[in-house]
């Protein structure tokens, strides 16, 4: 796969549905183009019958047979089959827990399982959510293990392979738990299917954040489209500096619950990738092109009955300190509940979906508190005197090198400075400290190591942009200008400072620049 966007091409819907379905039946279109390997069975078709994956994993599935074994499939052929693949042999949404950072491109999130076997022997090439997010019958994790083998011989002679009996291991220990654990059947799964549809159509109150760039909020129209599960999708919104944020695109949701969509905000194109949860959507929307570019995203449904609270702009509010506040989500009627110690001084409008207020929080406010309005709750305002330690955000990061005539694009590094305020105990770095939140910070960055120092990574690696916490890698290809003419890969601390009554306070993380991606699968 060239782009990630070509990749995920089959879950975007810029593309009408398949031309295809409206002749034959998606369970035809498979049939016709999947037969001439796989064998029809009593449980359906060899292979295909004894799996459940993703979107994205059905995907991969097809994506896979196009390269290695020649299925000749269009773009509108292989949408119909992975969206008839993903609803018929999906994930219930309890089987996707704990994985979803995968689906949702969380590209430096730090792996860590309980068993070290599985560890070594499954995470050591790819994600170990790549597996946790499919299902599959006993004798087809056997299958996969030999495919490993059969399509990659040399696993067992690469690190963490040569030093024991891999394929041993593999069939004997790993299978059976993974079909134990990942079984193909299961109660979720069956629970899920008897389920009603859940409510898409209507007006959506929108809270997110993009490292880098801030804070926004919003409405979102969902209006259906000609075919089931298909949206047309209009973005109203602003970010929290003010400017206005407005777009419009497409969604598509799988398996009931999995919301892909596609946007077009103010000129740059978006992915969303959502878990749709009764009247909520909670996932990430980035970069279409550019998936490290991106944030967390809440979305509350506008209908009868609904009442939460999505975000609250900002959600920290220091002791002594006026400031104004929007509350947004559904139903916001009734009276605001402020914390003790906050003052209402004026109400700025409202509306059922935002209420704009101007608040003053008294010199002894602390602690994180709930804010509710009417009987919407969910909303949540950290008071505090001071900040007592900074921590950077993610605490460990990957950037890598391209351009410079290179086919792979850079991938940058976006850090946030999360602030945190000591407890009622009053001192700093215990369990009774809480979380203030995303705050300005001047960002630096210096060499990790004496190695790294010694090789003037900070001078090649990159750029970080000093007031916004994001990173820019340097260009790939040997650099004559470094030892050796080596890439512009290194090793660095990163710190985050921000000035706190004068006395700043200072956070640091960890950046490793890397070689270029190279291999970007919808599932990394």
């Amino acid at each position: 796969m060239k782009t990630l966007a070509a990749a995920l091409g089959a879950l975007t819907v810029l593309a009408p549905a398949a031309a295809t379905a409206a002749s034959a039946s998606a369970e035809a279109l498979i049939r016709a183009k999947c037969l001439p390997c796989h064998t029809e069975t009593g449980d359906g078709i060899s292979r295909i019958g004894e799996q459940r994956k993703s979107p994205e994993g059905w995907l991969m599935s097809v994506a896979r047979m196009q390269f290695l074994h020649g299925l000749k499939i269009s773009d509108d052929e292989r949408r119909t089959v992975v969206k008839y693949l993903a609803d018929t042999q999906g994930l219930a949404p309890s089987e996707t827990e704990g994985a979803r950072y995968a689906l949702e491109r969380r590209l430096n999130t730090m792996e860590t399982f309980d068993s070290e076997q599985f560890t070594q022997m499954c995470a050591r090439c790819h994600s170990g959510a790549r597996v946790l997010l499919q299902r599959r019958s006993q004798p087809e994790w056997e299958r996969l293990v030999h495919f490993h083998l059969g399509q990659f011989p040399t696993a067992e002679y690469q690190a963490l392979g040569r030093d024991r009996d891999w394929f041993g291991i593999a069939l004997k220990e790993i299978v059976p738990d993974l079909a134990k654990r990942l079984p193909l059947q299961s109660d979720a799964w069956k629970a899920w299917q008897a389920r009603a549809p859940q409510a898409a159509t209507g007006d959506w109150t929108v809270s997110g954040r993009i490292s880098g760039r801030g804070g926004y909020s919003g409405v979102m129209k969902v209006k259906a489209g000609k075919d089931k599960d298909r949206y047309a999708l209009t973005f109203d919104g602003r970010w929290d500096d003010g400017k206005p944020m407005r777009g419009q695109g497409q969604a598509l949701i799988y398996t009931g619950y999995e919301w892909r969509g596609d946007l077009v905000i103010d000129g740059t194109p978006m992915r969303q990738v959502f878990a749709l949860d009764n009247g909520v959507l909670r996932g990430r929307m980035f970069l279409r092109d550019q998936d490290e570019v991106g944030g967390d995203v809440v979305a509350g449904l506008q209908r009868d009955g609904a009442a939460r609270i999505v975000g609250v702009h900002p959600a920290q509010l220091k002791a002594g300190a006026e400031a104004e506040l929007r509350i947004v989500g559904a139903g916001l009627a009734g009276d605001v509940a402020l914390p003790p110690g906050v003052q209402l001084v004026k109400m700025v409008k409202r509306s059922p979906a935002e209420v704009v207020l101007r608040v003053r929080a008294d010199k002894s406010a602390r602690g994180v508190h709930e804010i509710a309005v009417g009987k919407a709750g969910g909303g949540q305002l950290a008071l505090y005197e001071r900040i007592g330690t900074l921590k950077v955000q993610p605490a460990f990061a990957v950037a890598r090198i391209g351009g410079n005539g290179s086919p792979t694009p850079k991938v940058e590094a976006r850090f946030d400075a999360e602030a945190w305020a000591a407890g009622a105990d009053g001192k700093v770095g215990t369990d009774d400290d809480f979380r203030i939140g995303v705050v300005p910070a001047k960002w630096s960055v210096a060499p990790f190591d004496d190695v790294a120092a010694h090789d003037q990574d900070v001078k090649f690696a990159g750029l970080m942009d000093a007031s916004t916490g994001v990173f820019v890698p340097g260009g790939a290809g040997p650099n004559p200008a470094r030892r050796m003419s080596a890439n512009n890969v290194g090793n660095l601390k990163v710190i985050a400072e921000v000035a706190n009554g004068g006395e700043p306070v200072k956070g640091e993380g960890r950046l490793i620049v890397a070689a270029p991606r190279w291999n970007n699968p919808p599932i990394p």
